[in-house]
């Protein structure tokens, strides 16, 4: 996946996670369209972006 973190024995990216979150998708929604993943794996996924954000890293924001 091009280096991009994944959920462990998927090929599910935490990215596509947080994007389905933020497009309004719920965890069970999200669950729901990928069996594989377990709600406990959603959170992890959310958990991992919140450290990488805790990082001493500025990101740029388009508005």
């Amino acid at each position: 996946m091009m280096g991009k973190p994944v959920i462990v024995g998927t090929r599910i990216t935490v990215e596509s996670i947080l994007e389905r979150l933020a497009a309004g998708e719920t965890i069970a929604d999200v669950v729901a369209s990928h069996p594989c993943l377990t709600e406990a794996a959603v959170r992890d996924a959310l958990a991992f972006a919140a450290a990488a954000l805790r990082a001493d890293v500025t990101y740029p924001v388009a508005s």
